[in-house]
């Protein structure tokens, strides 16, 4: 049983509000980056003890301890113990904006962001290229492939394109650099990918919603569409692959299975911003494909 799933109910109404708060964001950012426990406490170099008492809300972390979390999440440190809007007048005035606001309204704000401050492509532009997103195990390599096959323009795993990059596998990458740098070279290979190809198919990394400053790239330059299954047939494809990542270390077991909801609880309001949804739940890859074709018929202009 999960450490904090055990003794949480005991000590939810003896926790300091703050240090429950804190909690709460240091779990959220690490399950978006799909990391368990473990493996983020080896990569700030901390006691994984102490990080699970810290999520718990019953840890009194150091300023240190969270500083070296704050690199290990890529984050930075208002982030972690706080809220970054509140750093400047400026800050606070805009937050006051936009406090209260519907979800409809927010994605007008941000839009409108980002045409002031950015250089979004057209929508002729995005519908020229079309981006799957969603965990490992949905089918976005299978389907992208077969796609861009039929449709004759390249297809890029971004995966693929992050170890050419980096001269090394995503293993090495996160094991000698750490998540800080592999979020860096992800966001390198996604620019790279943009600049060459007008026209593709890109199969993006489960955690490519981590960063926002790389999905807002990733939403402002291509049609986006999430690739969805059940958890258990996301568990079911990524075992037969021989691969557990992102549940690496206890695979098949119940923890891996409630890390797999987890991450994909904390990351579906991210990938819910793509323009389209697809089922792949149930499916052959020959049924999603004819099926995901026609439901993209409409939609993008990728064919020369």
């Amino acid at each position: 049983m999960d450490l904090s799933t055990a003794r949480e109910g005991s000590d939810s109404d003896l926790r300091d509000p703050f240090l429950a708060a804190l909690g709460e964001r240091t779990r959220g950012l690490r399950l978006r980056r799909g990391l368990t426990r473990k493996a983020l406490a080896k990569a700030a170099e901390v006691s994984e003890r102490h990080l699970a008492n810290v999520e718990m809300g019953v840890g009194n972390a150091s300023v240190q301890f969270l500083r070296q979390l704050a690199v290990a999440l890529d984050c930075t440190l208002a982030e972690l113990v706080g809220d970054e809007t509140a750093s400047s007048p400026e800050w606070l005035m805009i937050r006051e904006l936009l406090r209260g606001r519907t979800d409809p309204e927010l994605v007008q704000a941000r839009s409108a962001l980002a045409a002031l401050f950015g250089a979004p492509a057209s929508q002729a532009a995005r519908r020229r290229r079309l981006a799957l997103i969603g965990l490992r195990g949905a089918g976005k390599s299978t389907l992208g492939r077969r796609l861009a096959e039929d449709w004759k323009v390249p297809f890029v795993e971004l995966n693929r394109s992050i170890e050419a990059m980096a001269g090394c596998s995503l293993a090495e990458i996160h094991s000698l650099y750490g998540p800080a740098a592999y979020r860096r070279y992800e966001k390198r290979a996604l620019e790279d990918t943009l600049r060459r190809l007008p026209r593709a198919v890109i199969a993006t990394p489960g955690g490519i919603v981590s960063d926002p400053a790389t999905f807002s790239l990733l939403l402002a330059e291509c049609y986006t569409v999430w690739v969805r299954a059940t958890p258990e047939e996301h568990m079911g494809r990524v075992l037969a692959q021989g691969d557990t990542r992102p549940m690496a270390g206890h695979a098949g077991n119940r923890e891996a299975m409630n890390d797999l909801r987890r991450i994909l609880e904390s990351r579906a309001a991210f990938y819910a911003k793509a323009d389209e949804v697809f089922e792949t739940s149930g499916r052959t890859v020959e049924d999603s494909f004819v099926a995901l074709k026609a439901q993209l018929e409409t939609a993008i202009r990728l064919a020369a």
